[in-house]
């Protein structure tokens, strides 16, 4: 029996993949990875995020703005968040979020932002990809102040302390690892996939960044997330298989889907 895996998040839109579309899932398939979530970041962008899963049975999409984004043509509402997240394929809502390290200076847009995507969440009852960078106490106020357990998600591309991943745990919220956790100096996202049960935790590749150990450098794709679920395999003392398994399970859970 193949071992399934699921990428919890990729942007299959982005440069290095867009124009090698069937190209990049038939190697995801080569690879037993069976299901991928295709990540929006733009409004613009969107409809052809959503378009390139049409057809596609196991490949949904999110519907959001990145949070590093400061001038963008169309700023996100939660009107028109719930319009465009009316679709079988609109999986969930993001990546929304905060990040205080690549932008400085007032960030209140950023934080409004976030919260309409929440609100926008809560709306069309579907869950968050939440990206977080050198703002997790922000991150969880906010999250708790908006009341997004009630419809929890994933703290996509996790890299905070043990600390943060269980405040969010208790929340309803997923833990996702990315290729970063094959990288030998990421010793807190080494300590996290130790600690976090698999219960909690999905995997993703974040393609086409963050390329896992042995393509470190090179443009990311859905089907080396199977080396990420051989490097938690590795910390946890378990089989790959197991955590296949789990993740796969984790991820439908996510995504409302059946296995």
């Amino acid at each position: 029996m193949l071992t399934e895996f699921a990428d919890s998040h990729c942007h299959l839109n982005y440069e290095g993949l867009s124009l090698r579309t069937d190209e990049v899932l038939q190697s995801m398939a080569a690879a037993g990875v069976t299901r991928a979530l295709n990540i929006c970041t733009t409004l613009e962008e969107a409809d052809k995020v959503l378009e390139q899963t049409l057809g596609r049975p196991r490949l949904w999409c999110s519907l959001g703005v990145h949070p590093d984004y400061d001038e963008v043509a169309s700023e996100p509402t939660v009107e028109e968040l719930v319009r465009r997240a009316d679709h079988e394929k609109v999986v969930a809502i993001g990546e929304t979020g905060l990040d205080y390290y690549r932008l400085k200076g007032d960030l209140n847009w950023q934080r409004e932002r976030f919260r309409v995507h929440i609100r926008a969440a809560r709306t069309v009852n579907k869950p968050l990809i939440i990206h977080t960078r050198e703002a997790a106490n922000d991150t969880l106020s906010i999250l708790r102040d908006e009341k997004a357990h009630e419809v929890a998600g994933v703290m996509h591309c996790f890299t905070e302390s043990i600390e943060v991943a269980w405040a969010a745990i208790d929340m309803g919220f997923f833990i996702s690892l990315s290729g970063i956790v094959t990288f030998k100096n990421a010793q807190q996202v080494h300590e996290v996939a130790r600690e976090i049960p698999l219960e909690h935790l999905l995997i993703e590749t974040d393609a086409p960044f963050l390329a896992p150990v042995p393509f470190r450098g090179k443009t990311n794709e859905p089907a080396y997330v199977v080396h990420v679920a051989q490097r938690i395999a590795e910390l946890k003392g378990l089989s790959v298989d197991q955590v296949a398994e789990a993740t796969t399970q984790n991820f439908c859970r996510f995504i409302g889907q059946a296995a």
